[in-house]
């Protein structure tokens, strides 16, 4: 009888319909954060596309009428049409980029904390299901929405961004718009449940494993947003001139060669001098030879973009690979087949 049971278990959870299972198992038991996440989707494709659409020709409009009638509002954008334009641009760039931190405290206290307290988990791993092939669909099954919900929210921000950038004197390297417009955002998002669902097994409870969660993924965000500049090669440029920048560079640091050709950093000497032969004479008296740049231009933007992509889902890779060790040597310990 025990050897027949075992036989039936193994084949039914090598099969394609307990893989199935599993997934509506885990949509099932967490539909209302699927309900939330899909209205968030909604919510915030609404608000990107009104900011698209009429929100930025009122504004656009407000902007030219009020330019004409004063100078100064030529150079400070302001009136009602204008604020609820910036408002809802503002608040829905801070929504897709901090969007990975509410994943990664849902992941750790209600996708798998919850379920060890609760004994959920134990009681699928007595059934038809091993922990590898629970802990799997938990991930996989999130995976899945979150790669779907970016793959809209992304695009839209982007298109959004693209046509009020001017208007709104934004960047491209601001570290909001940056998560905002590109992988960068996605790669966050799954790092956020990998690093969730790690805490998860860690800790073991869920309200413990919600500020474990988040601790997890702010170092990641904060490294990201710190050595962001550094994944990528900068652009140097040197002149007997003030080097200028292209259209919307990243000034990252300037500097002077002096004539013995010592090269140095932060050094704005003669950077005031009024007219050539101010310059040239300024740079006699304090033995400069050249000036230099060093910046990211905008076509850095994707290479940028996915360098930090790279770097954030091999920590993501290194989280779930933990996890998987964790809950193979907790169940081992257990006597529970994985």
């Amino acid at each position: 009888m025990t050897t027949l049971l075992t036989s039936t278990d193994t084949s039914s959870s090598a099969s394609p319909g307990v893989g199935r299972g599993l997934a509506l198992s885990v949509l099932r038991l967490h539909r209302s954060a699927l309900w939330i996440w899909l209205l968030l989707v909604a919510a915030l494709a609404a608000a990107m596309l009104w900011a698209y659409g009429p929100g930025f020709e009122a504004a656009d409009t407000d902007f030219r009428e009020r330019c004409r009638k004063s100078v100064e509002a030529c150079h400070f954008p302001g009136g009602p049409a204008f604020i609820r334009y910036d408002t809802v641009v503002s608040y829905s760039t801070l929504a897709v980029t901090y969007l990975p931190f509410l994943v990664a405290a849902w992941a750790g206290a209600a996708l798998i904390a919850r379920e060890l307290e609760t004994g959920t988990a134990q009681l699928a791993w007595t059934q038809s299901v091993s922990p590898t092939r629970w802990l799997a669909a938990k991930l996989a099954v999130p995976a899945l929405l979150i790669t779907a919900g970016s793959a809209v929210l992304v695009p839209l921000h982007r298109l959004m961004w693209n046509r009020g950038a001017e208007l709104l004197g934004a960047d491209w390297y601001d570290e909001n718009t940056f998560h905002a417009n590109g992988t960068v955002t996605l790669a966050y998002a799954l790092c956020g449940l990998a690093l969730g669902a790690l805490a998860g097994l860690v800790v073991g409870r869920a309200l413990p494993a919600l500020g474990f969660a988040f601790a997890a993924l702010l170092p990641v965000f904060y490294l990201g947003n710190e050595y962001r500049v550094s994944l990528w090669p900068t652009v140097t440029a040197t002149d007997t001139k003030i080097p200028g920048l292209p259209s919307e560079a990243l000034d990252l640091e300037r500097g002077v060669i002096t004539t013995e050709g010592t090269r140095i950093g932060n050094n704005l000497a003669c950077t005031d001098s009024d007219g050539p032969a101010d310059l040239k004479r300024c740079m006699t008296d304090a033995g400069i030879s050249d000036f230099w740049t060093t910046y990211h231009p905008k076509s850095h933007f994707w290479p940028l973009q996915l360098a930090e992509t790279g770097v954030v889902l091999a920590v993501a890779a290194l989280a779930v690979t933990a996890a998987f060790v964790l809950l193979r040597r907790r169940t081992a310990t257990e006597g529970v087949a994985v």
